[in-house]
């Protein structure tokens, strides 16, 4: 029998068939901690052991229990005398309740790590074993080359938990020998200081705690011994305990049997043992608040009994969290942002209708009627198109769910495109005809654009847009995904919390194949509208009057868009300045072809408010017959001056 150990592997009883101990195991303490962690909704531990057999065997059993209850070890740290790794990868580990298993010595050692670390204060709680002295973290600093102060070493302990078997009968009652548990720790207490043991001031010999435990050892031998002896009496065997030999197993199942069934009061407390020989104990519950450990309550495993006071302290005024609260976030596009580019484009729109009202009105006025108002109208109609398609960039996870997201990003992808198709083709429209007048001119002088060819155009474009989007959303269509950014502190919580930035984009399985398909197309026209503006820069041509303009604003959309696609792609992931890039770009295109287009027609009208307006039956060319006779008679005039200079 013995009072001192506590190793889970001494309860084997095919390892230790005769050992008891009034000592507990080490184990006792795991269903205590299992309860502490469901009352106060932990499921999430790690533990730091010492590489000592008691303390592996210990974690086992508490690993097993761990699973039964549900709570997750997220580590397993171990260490043999130096604790530094071990407690800086708990810190790696998010580990927040932590459960400590290791002598007294190699707990001043991880206390001063912890410090160093910082795992500890109102993130973090710490199960120590209560059976060290009061003032461990104190003493002994110097000897063991711990680097820490005392004062560094109380604010690493500070609110840790500890748990340990009562080593001291509860109630002041009398005990089997005579005394209550004060009376023995009154005499034990004389015969220290008789030994020169300064206990006025906590200077306690090691194994002072233990002193219970090896009293009701004695006991405990005493009293089987005498149950021993009383039975071999009646048995009548001959045999008395005095005869008792190693090798005499009669006797020896007779002392077992009643060591077995021994039960008094200890100053220990009950003492009684398992069929493992292990001491049947309540386990004390205490935690250190200002440097001091306070009683928070008992547990009684066999009938799973928490008597609680209701003392616990926590720095923070709650209960800790065992883990970083991950709150997901999604950014989203500035809203004060969104509500200017949604103004400007509004704005834009109200124009472009405004235009598109002014160009039907007056459209026979030559001045009108010579730069193809229907062309016009396609262009201003596309300009609509482009701006909406700002306001929808803009719409995200704040006014819509993640479930109608994916229609958004459809929209987005018709309505931006088409509007593309529609204002740029146009445009280009009119300068192919432009170009290809200029080149026939001089066999066909006569030779009158013809409005169809250019309505003819701006339809092709239109459906290859339409031929590519179709394909794209029947084969692979646009969804929402989610990209994740690292872990960013609040901006003012005291919770344990940490945020997960989260923004939204719109991809396909196969999104750059599709995207290399639209920009592919679209940038070879951006590119040949470009060489046809340049080509006829400086060509004037009556039958398409704002021809110079129509190059000046395909000047202005080819170089916009060559910058903003791969910038847009390149700043995708700050969702303000992609959004404002791409909404200025649009916004720009579409304000400034409207201007250079219809701001010299519309001066031109004021202008002249009473300028003859053409017949409705006019040829489409706006040039009258007269006109045309004097241009044919001013051309041959010039051929014969020509002559004469030449001569």
């Amino acid at each position: 029998l013995c009072y001192g150990a506590s190793s889970p592997a001494l309860s084997d009883r095919s390892r230790f068939p005769t050992l008891f101990r009034t000592h507990p195991s080490a184990t006792v303490h795991n269903p205590t901690r299992i309860k502490l962690m469901q009352k106060f909704g932990w499921s999430r531990v790690a533990i730091l052991q010492q590489a000592e057999e008691v303390f592996i065997s210990t974690v086992e059993d508490l690993e097993t229990r761990c699973k039964d209850a549900g709570i997750e070890i997220v580590t397993r740290q171990s260490f043999l005398s130096d604790p530094t790794d071990a407690v800086r990868n708990l810190r790696r580990q998010d580990a927040r309740i932590i459960v400590g298993l290791f002598y007294v010595v190699a707990a001043r050692r991880v206390l001063c790590e912890m410090y160093k670390q910082q795992l500890y204060g109102r993130a973090y709680v710490w199960f120590f074993i209560g059976w060290y002295e009061d003032n461990w973290y104190e003493v002994n600093l110097k000897n063991e080359n711990i680097s820490c102060t005392k004062e560094q070493m109380k604010i690493a302990a500070e609110g840790h938990l500890t748990t340990e078997a009562l080593m001291w009968n509860q109630n002041n009652q009398k005990t089997i020998s005579g005394m209550s548990s004060e009376d023995f720790r009154k005499r034990l207490n004389a015969a220290l200081i008789e030994e020169g043991y300064d206990i006025n001031h906590n200077r306690y010999p090691e194994g002072y705690q233990e002193a219970p435990l090896a009293y009701d050892a004695v006991w405990s031998v005493a009293l089987a011994f005498n149950k021993t002896m009383q039975r071999l009496t009646e048995q009548n065997s001959g045999k008395n305990l005095k005869d008792f030999t190693y090798t005499d197993k009669e006797i020896a199942n007779a002392i077992y049997a009643a060591m077995n069934s021994t039960q008094f009061l200890g100053v220990s407390g009950v003492v009684a043992f398992s069929s493992q020989g292990d001491r049947i104990a309540l386990t004390q519950i205490e935690q250190m608040i200002d440097g001091q450990y306070y009683k928070l309550g008992y547990y009684d495993t066999q009938a799973d009994n928490l008597t609680w006071f209701d003392k616990e302290k926590w720095d923070g005024e709650k209960v800790p969290q065992d883990r970083t609260i991950v709150r997901r976030v999604l950014r989203t596009v500035s809203l004060p942002l969104f509500i200017c580019m949604s103004t400007i484009s509004s704005f834009g729109i109200l124009v472009a209708v405004t235009l598109i009202v002014f160009n039907i009105w007056h459209r026979h006025r030559r001045v009108i009627q010579s730069s193809h108002p229907v062309c016009n109208t396609i262009m201003l109609f596309g300009v609509i198109i482009c701006l909406v398609s700002v306001i929808l960039l803009g719409i995200d996870g704040q006014f819509i769910t993640a479930e109608n997201y994916p229609k958004v990003c459809q929209a987005r992808a018709w309505i931006l495109s088409t509007g593309f198709t529609l204002a740029y083709g146009a445009m280009f429209s009119k300068v192919w005809r432009v170009h290809r007048f200029t080149t026939k001119t001089k066999t066909d002088p006569k030779k009158k654009v013809e409005p169809w060819k250019l309505y003819t155009m701006v339809s092709g474009l239109l459906a290859v847009d339409l031929v590519i989007l179709l394909t794209w959303q029947m084969q692979d269509p646009l969804q929402r995904r989610l990209e994740t950014f690292p872990l960013e502190d609040p901006i003012s919580s005291k919770d344990d919390v940490k945020i997960r930035p989260e923004l939204e984009h719109c991809e396909s399985h196969n999104n750059s194949v599709w995207l290399g398909v639209i920009y592919g197309f679209k940038g070879l026209i951006l590119v040949f509208g470009l060489f046809l503006a340049y080509e006829t820069r400086s060509i004037k041509v009556k039958q398409i009057n704002d021809s110079r303009y129509v190059g000046m604003s395909i000047y202005n959309v080819v170089v916009l868009c060559l910058i903003t696609a791969p910038v847009a792609m390149v700043i995708a992931s700050q969702q303000d300045a992609s959004f404002a890039f791409v909404a200025l770009a649009v916004i720009f295109c579409c304000f400034l072809s409207m201007l250079l287009i219809f701001v010299p027609k519309v001066i031109e009208v004021l202008r002249h408010p009473k300028d003859k307006v053409e017949s409705k039956f006019s040829n489409d060319t706006g040039i009258s017959k007269e006109d045309e006779e004097r241009y044919q008679k001013l051309i041959s005039e010039n051929d014969d001056l020509q002559k004469l200079i030449a001569q």
